[in-house]
């Protein structure tokens, strides 16, 4: 079997995944994740799930820790904290592996970035 990995941020202070990262380990579009973020609002507050401003984006691709805005499909991207990779987890039919990956210490790979 092979191990997938998250690639963690620092953003506003709180480690998170970008929705990119967790629909590859799902094996969806990230389109269809934000979608059911979306009609799911209420599960996610804040301190779970947050949309990074234009200004974070491109910070993120002027350091190189991701290729480009296109590599995120074109929008801005939602960034998930481990609560909110949880949510994910419990609406997801493979919620093992999201939290298999969580329990080996994805966070220890952290880059950092500017927080607000």
């Amino acid at each position: 079997m092979k191990r997938t990995s998250l690639k963690g941020y620092i953003i506003r202070n709180t480690k998170v995944v970008l929705d990119r990262d967790l629909a590859e380990m799902y094996g969806v579009k990230a389109i269809r994740l934000r979608e059911h973020v979306k009609r799911n609002l209420e599960r996610f507050p804040p301190h779970f799930m947050f949309q990074l401003s234009d200004e974070e984006t491109e910070f993120m691709v002027s350091q190189n820790a991701i290729p480009s805005r296109q590599h995120l499909g074109g929008t801005l991207p939602y960034a998930f904290s481990e609560h909110g990779i949880l949510m994910l987890a419990k609406a997801n039919a493979r919620p093992a592996l999201l939290i298999s990956t969580l329990s080996s210490g994805y966070f220890s790979d952290t880059c950092v970035t500017r927080s607000h």
